[in-house]
């Protein structure tokens, strides 16, 4: 494989960086599990294009490249020793290569600051929670539901989109 680089995103690629977000995530609820039930943020929109443009504008975005192709991206945002990946998605074309792995290593390297990282995912995304756990050193530290919702977010709407929970991951650097 060749060599995987995060690069800063430019404002020119903003649009593109998002459809390729929603078409990642889409893929992977729908077309790699079958439609389950309808997780959507908005039509036909596992993830919504206000959601990632608030990560995008609240937080630090890269672009995935590999050689000279652009194969995801990321967002992250720190603050101090403190950090929350708050997506990261691969082509689905591009998926089983690697290169999720090899993005999440470059941004701790990007970040060596930070000491531990969280991030979130539906409860019925194995493949993520294989990758966070199994690939990335994460530990599953929380379980959000309709009886225990996110601390920060108490209205939002989790209930409606995710019924039966996310599970909040942190990895601790110094483990």
């Amino acid at each position: 494989m060749e060599k995987v680089k995060l690069i800063p995103l430019q404002p020119d690629d903003r649009e593109q960086f998002i459809l390729d977000n929603q078409e990642a995530f889409n893929y992977g609820a729908l077309e790699e599990f079958g439609r389950r039930d309808d997780h959507f943020e908005e039509e036909d929109q596992i993830i919504s294009k206000e959601t990632i443009e608030r990560c995008i504008d609240d937080g630090e975005a890269y672009r995935i490249v590999c050689g000279d192709r652009k194969v995801g991206g990321i967002i992250v945002k720190t603050d101090g020793a403190h950090g929350e990946l708050e997506l990261l998605f691969v082509a689905p074309g591009e998926h089983s290569r690697g290169i999720g792995y090899a993005a999440w290593c470059e941004a701790e390297k990007l970040y060596p600051q930070v000491k531990v990282w969280e991030t979130v995912t539906p409860y019925f995304e194995t493949r993520n929670i294989h990758f966070y756990v199994n690939r990335c050193g994460f530990r599953i530290v929380e379980f959000y539901n309709s009886r225990h919702p996110m601390e920060n977010e108490p209205d939002s709407d989790l209930d409606s989109q995710f019924p039966a929970g996310m599970f909040r991951f942190e990895k601790r650097m110094d483990e």
